[in-house]
């Protein structure tokens, strides 16, 4: 598949048939963008599968790119010496075939996927590593620039076009990473951006797609440039949505954007000095800890506020676990002081109450990202499996996502009734907690009802809805004295109310027509009774369940047609009288018995005959 790429990202004729005082004049042509894009989704960088284990994958496709310059080297005989290295440099002179620019592509393409693996380091780099990082982003530059060169002399129109533009990014790149000059980083990006959407007018489709998500992966650091200059009213809370694309591109922007965002937050962070929480403040004194909580409370913005309606329910999940991930990390750090703090038994009593706030708070975020997923189980509870085999929940994940909500609520309302003196907003919060376990348990009781009745057991079904309405009922009475009703809870609850009854009426109506038809359909199943039948998906014959009080032709959700004994019989062993075997007859030595028998009396004339 890589060859074929890049035999057709190459387009030249065969060299055999060309004299050699023309081979000066040829002019290559390298569909740099194509070849580099295929190279990185067959080696480790492919697009949808990126944000995860990314220092791994450049890892991948920098093995890749010394492999192929291994066979570049031995395949063009433009290797170093064997015993002792020897520099060969690669001019104009030395370029006869495409290949040789290949060498050069891939050179600097190594060098930038070695700074990218250092970027992307679980921890991100030190010191050391950085000196590193930005020591291979210059060879890459270096290289870039000597591939731009080679091509404007001995490539086509194009492949010049796309080397500049290539050789440009690895400046602006380095510029970027160096937080220096910031104003020809952005000049070498409007180039490259530019050369970019210029080629996206031409060729095949294959090449204006790949052009048009180049110029997306460029207009972020553009924007990043145009900020630190000043020339951009953007705010830094608002880079957070151009960060969003994924590529190989975005990895520097990212980690400066990440940055910039930590720099905002410790700005905005001195100012904060209390926590306020159901009518309580809490003093904070640890950065850590401030800076922490307003990263989760700026996450908390986008789920709840404006735009919250157009995000999609997997980046609704993924801000759920940044938020969960920045609680999780001041609740570190607020155990942390708690066991280094002194014997003040005020500083301990703040930092256990603050322990306390961010754990309900942690607690409530739980429970709407698990009533997140309960609306996504149930959007796809009713659908038929499609082409795309897309996954249709079964009644049983609803009871298990309701079974952890009823915990969630049982955790928070503890947590909240623990300690003395509450306050009139924990208790309203206890009441509240106790309401949607309520609201749940019935809902729990309803769902547990449809996966009896796909089983087919209508007695339990029928009951569970019953107990699912009386449950609805009890909820919605309680809910309705209350004095700050939810009103979307309440609608939630007489929907379930009137399907709970229904659904029981239909179970019941259903059980019934079984019941009139069960002796036709057990004389039936009773009838198709095989002796010999060739069904194998049987789990064991009747004849083997002899001991097991279990129905073998009563039950309605039977598939399979009963077998009462396998026929013909299968073959047993039989055990039969055994053979014996003398082995130590022909090792016996037995004595002579010559003695002792009678010997013939022979006459005179019969010795000479006998």
């Amino acid at each position: 598949m890589g060859k074929q790429k890049e035999s057709t990202a190459m387009e030249i004729e065969d060299q055999s048939s060309i004299p050699s005082d023309q081979i000066s004049n040829l002019k290559f042509s390298v569909n740099v963008l194509q070849l580099l894009k295929s190279a990185q989704m067959q080696h480790g960088l492919r697009f949808g599968d990126y944000a995860r284990y990314r220092c791994k994958k450049f890892g991948i496709y920098r093995r890749y790119c010394t492999a192929r310059l291994r066979r570049l080297y031995k395949s063009l005989k433009f290797t170093h010496g064997r015993l002792k290295y020897t520099k060969r440099s690669i001019s104009v002179t030395t370029v006869t075939e495409v290949r040789f620019l290949h060498l050069v592509l891939y050179t600097a393409e190594r060098a930038w996927s070695h700074a990218m693996e250092k970027k992307t380091l679980p921890d991100g780099p030190n010191a050391r590593q950085r000196s590193y990082l930005i020591g291979r982003l210059r060879k890459a530059v270096k290289w870039a620039s000597l591939f731009q060169e080679l091509c404007s002399i001995k490539g086509d129109s194009r492949t010049s076009l796309e080397a500049e533009a290539y050789a440009a990014y690895m400046k602006g790149s380095l510029l970027f990473e160096k937080d220096q000059n910031w104003d020809v980083a952005l000049k070498c990006f409007k180039s490259a951006r530019a050369v970019y959407e210029e080629l996206g007018k031409y060729g095949d489709l294959e090449n204006q797609v790949l052009c048009r998500e180049r110029v997306e992966e460029l207009e972020p650091s553009i924007r990043y440039c145009l900020h630190k200059i000043g020339e951009s009213n953007l705010q830094t809370s608002e880079l957070v949505s151009i960060g969003e694309i994924e590529g190989p591109a975005l990895d520097l922007f990212k980690a400066k954007l990440e940055a910039a965002m930590a720099e905002a937050r410790s700005q905005q962070a001195a100012s904060m000095t209390e926590f306020h929480w159901l009518g309580n403040r809490f003093p904070i004194s640890n950065a850590k800890i401030r800076v922490s909580i307003l990263k989760a409370q700026e996450l908390e913005k986008d789920i709840h506020g404006s735009a919250a309606d157009s995000l999609t329910a997997e980046k609704k999940l993924v801000l759920y676990d940044k938020i969960f991930a920045a609680y999780h990390e001041a609740r570190s750090c607020i155990r942390n002081d708690l066991v280094t703090a002194a014997n003040s038994e005020n500083v301990k009593d703040e930092l256990s109450g603050l322990d306390k706030a961010v754990g309900a708070i942690l607690g409530q975020r739980t429970i709407e990202r698990n009533q997140l997923l309960v609306k996504i189980a149930k959007s796809k509870l009713n659908k038929v499996r499609d082409d795309k085999n897309e996954k249709v929940t079964k009644p049983e994940e609803l009871v298990r996502l309701y079974d952890l909500l009823l915990q969630n609520t049982a955790d928070l309302s503890d947590l909240v009734s623990s300690g003395r003196d509450r306050k009139v907003e924990e208790v309203a919060l206890a009441e509240e907690c106790e309401l949607r376990s309520m609201a749940f348990r019935a809902e729990r009781c309803f769902y547990l009802a449809k996966s009896y009745s796909s089983a087919g057991k209508r007695t339990e079904a029928y009951a569970l809805y019953s107990r699912a309405r009386s449950l609805a009922d009890a909820a919605l009475t309680k809910l309705q004295s209350a004095n700050a009703a939810d009103q979307v809870m309440i609608k939630e609850l007489r929907t379930l109310y009137n399907e709970s009854r229904s659904n029981s009426c239909a179970e019941h109506a259903k059980g019934i027509m079984e019941e009139e038809k069960a002796p036709e359909n057990l004389s039936k199943k009773i009838s198709n009774i095989s002796l010999n039948g060739t069904d194998k998906k049987m789990e064991k014959l009747l004849m083997e369940k002899l001991d097991t009080y279990e129905s073998a032709v009563g039950e309605a959700n039977m598939k399979v047609v009963p077998r009462i004994e396998t026929f013909p019989p299968a073959f047993q062993p039989v055990p039969r009288n055994p053979i014996v075997l003398d082995l130590a007859y022909n090792l016996i030595e037995f004595p002579s018995l010559d003695s002792r028998m009678k010997k013939d009396k022979k006459g005179f004339i019969s010795r000479f005959w006998g």
